[in-house]
C-alpha cells in the first residue's frame, strides 16, 4: 500500500505547477476574453450607429432631391406653356398673314375695278341714248352701231363676273344701307315703303364686298 501511495505522488508532482501556472493565468484569460466581448459590443453599436446615420442621411437627401424634382417639374411647366402659347402666337400670325394674302389678291384689282364701272357706265348710257324706233334695217350704220355698242356691255358684264364683280340694280328689293345709297325718300303708291322705287346708277360688289353702292330713291309713308 505504502508503495501504491508513493507511485500515485509521483505521478501528480510533474502536473502541479502546470495546474498552478493555469490557475494564475485564468484571471489574464477572463480580462482578454471580457475585453473583446466589450469591443465585439462596442462595434455592434457603432454598425448600428453607422447603420442608423446611413437611415437618416438617405431620407434627407431623398428629400433635397424631391424638392429639386417640384423645381424642375415647376420650370418644365412654365416652359412647356410659353412653348404652346408661342406655337398659338405663330399660328394666329399665320392665320392673319394668310388672310391678308388671299384678301390683297381678291380685292387687289379693286381700284383697276373702279375705273372700270366708269366705262361700264358710258356704255350703258350710250345704249340707253339710242332710240329704239330709229333701230331698223333702213338706218344700217345706227343699227350696227347699237348691236356693237350692247355686245361690248355684255362682254364687259362676262368679265366683271370672271373676276368676282357683280352689279347691283335692286329695284323693288328692301333698302340696304350696305349696299344702297339713298337719293330720296317719296311716297309710291302700291309699294312698300322702305323699298326700292328708283335705281339713278347702278351698284357692283366685288367678291361679296360692296364696291360701290347703287344710288337709290326709297318708298317711304304716304
Amino acid at each position: 500500500m505504502a508503495a501504491v501511495a508513493q507511485c500515485v505522488r509521483g505521478a501528480l508532482r510533474p502536473r502541479l505547477p502546470l495546474l498552478s501556472v493555469a490557475l494564475r493565468t485564468s484571471p489574464r484569460l477572463l480580462c482578454a476574453a471580457t475585453q473583446q466581448k466589450n469591443t465585439g459590443q462596442n462595434l455592434e453599436e457603432d454598425q448600428s450607429q453607422s447603420q442608423n446615420e446611413q437611415k437618416v442621411e438617405p431620407s434627407s437627401a431623398e428629400k433635397l432631391l424631391a424638392e429639386e424634382k417640384a423645381k424642375l417639374e415647376e420650370q418644365l411647366k412654365e416652359v412647356t406653356d410659353k412653348y404652346k402659347r408661342a406655337l398659338a402666337d405663330a399660328e394666329n400670325v399665320r392665320q392673319r398673314s394668310q388672310k391678308l394674302v388671299e384678301e390683297a389678291k381678291l380685292y387687289g384689282i379693286q381700284s383697276f375695278c373702279k375705273d372700270l364701272l366708269e366705262v361700264a357706265d358710258i356704255l350703258e348710257k350710250a345704249t340707253e341714248s339710242v332710240p329704239k324706233e330709229e333701230i331698223k334695217d333702213e338706218n344700217p350704220h345706227l343699227k350696227s352701231l347699237y348691236e356693237g355698242l350692247v355686245m361690248t356691255e355684255v362682254q364687259i358684264q362676262k368679265v366683271f363676273k370672271k373676276h368676282g364683280l357683280l352689279r347691283l340694280n335692286p329695284v323693288g328689293a328692301k333698302f340696304d344701307p350696305y349696299e344702297h345709297e339713298a337719293l330720296f325718300h317719296t311716297p309710291v303708291e302700291g309699294q312698300e315703303p322702305g323699298t326700292i322705287a328708283l335705281v339713278s346708277k347702278i351698284g357692283y360688289k366685288l367678291h361679296g364686298r360692296t364696291l360701290r353702292p347703287a344710288l337709290v330713291g326709297v318708298v317711304k309713308d304716304a
